[in-house]
């Protein structure tokens, strides 16, 4: 399994999440964040909660199968993509175990 972040432009992240459930990836943490980047943006501002950071983001994570990770960085960049820089980044990592916390047991146990 793998666990893929992305970090989105706000006004993308309907469209990015609508398309994610048409095509059964319905799964999905949303987060606000604040980052900063090589953002270019004329509406960027520096942040009021941390002095560091200039720009508004937001954070999808989705853990897959190993075989959905195309289609799903697929539609994030469709959906997600402004043409401008600024328009985000997505990771890939592996998840080397899953517990559901309601039995505490771990994937493939029963």
């Amino acid at each position: 399994m793998k666990e893929i972040k992305a970090f989105v432009r706000p006004n993308k992240v309907n469209e990015i999440v609508h398309h994610l459930i048409d095509n059964d990836f319905e799964n999905i943490t949303l987060s606000s964040a604040e980052g900063t980047g090589k953002l270019q943006d004329e509406n960027a501002f520096v942040s009021q909660k941390f002095s560091v950071t200039d720009s508004e983001i937001a954070k999808l994570e989705i853990v897959a199968e190993d075989e959905d990770v195309d289609t799903i960085c697929a539609i994030i960049c469709e959906y997600g993509c402004t043409l401008n820089p600024g328009d985000g980044l997505i990771y890939v990592s592996d998840v080397e175990k899953v517990y559901r916390v309601k039995t505490g047991l771990g994937n493939g146990e029963k």
